[in-house]
């Protein structure tokens, strides 16, 4: 506890040196010191990165693991907020939590929040019942008058999908909803998501299956987001976020082993 205590010290005083006392009171960085509290917005919905276990309700994850180390460096506890896709962005900006989980970066989503660094990236991937194998096959299968996607609203995914899928029926589900269960109940044919989420939704529901396309599309840099206004904090997630990919955090135990082994496939 000393040491947390000494760390969140060395922190404030690095700042006090080198920025204006105003900039470093109006911070999140000294807010979430002093409250003792790191205010993390998560969906809880996107496998593996971050759920909620439905026996116990904890929250695990990629995203959640990363959080925690984040707040425990700190020396202060971290605190997940509920939200969603949707409302994500609008959670930074009204200060209802300091940083969100991973997102895709966004022209849209800049305009108003800012972002942490990357630390790894995706693709988009469409996924179809295991029925329809060998009715679709490509991108160009899919965009048809007679074919449905549905997407979730708020995501990426959702802008892309009617860029790609201009011809077909485009249908919108609202979270705690997801895409890819109105194609396990036949109101879709098919939906669109990343890579990562694809890769286990397949090993979850045996009913799904990825569409044999060449490859995904629009490869997007997933990040946290963060105040857009406020440099201090990012330069802090920054900077720590630096030391931990060069420490090895996000080639370590637990969630992230899976984690690891999804993206090595390539999935």
């Amino acid at each position: 506890m000393r040491s947390f205590k000494l760390l969140k010290n060395i922190i404030l005083s690095v700042m006090m040196l080198a920025l204006p006392m105003g900039l470093l009171a109006q911070s999140n960085l000294k807010q979430i010191l002093e409250r003792g509290e790191l205010r993390v917005g998560t969906t809880g919905d996107w496998n593996p990165m971050t759920l909620i276990d439905p026996a116990t309700q904890k929250r695990e994850g990629f995203d959640i693991d990363v959080a925690t180390a984040l707040a425990a460096d700190m020396g202060v506890k971290v605190v997940f907020v509920p939200t969603t896709w949707k409302t994500l962005v609008n959670g930074i900006v009204a200060d209802k939590y300091d940083m969100s989980t991973s997102a895709s970066l966004s022209p849209k989503r800049a305009l108003v929040a800012g972002y942490s660094k990357s630390y790894f990236a995706v693709v988009d991937v469409p996924l179809m019942s295991r029925s329809s194998a060998g009715k679709y096959n490509s991108w160009e299968d899919l965009n048809s008058p007679s074919v449905t996607v549905a997407v979730t609203m708020g995501t990426v995914q959702e802008k892309r999908a009617r860029a790609l899928f201009n011809k077909a029926k485009i249908i919108t589900v609202s979270a705690p909803a997801r895409d890819y269960q109105e194609v396990l109940a036949g109101r879709a044919d098919a939906s669109m998501t990343s890579n990562l989420e694809a890769a286990n939704l397949v090993k979850k529901y045996k009913q799904l299956q990825r569409v044999p396309v060449q490859e995904g599309r629009s490869p997007t840099p997933l990040a946290m987001l963060l105040p857009q206004n406020d440099q201090v904090w990012i330069n802090y997630v920054n900077h720590w976020i630096d030391l931990k990919r060069e420490r090895g955090i996000f080639q370590g135990t637990g969630s992230q082993v899976a984690f690891r082994e999804l993206i090595s496939h390539k999935a």
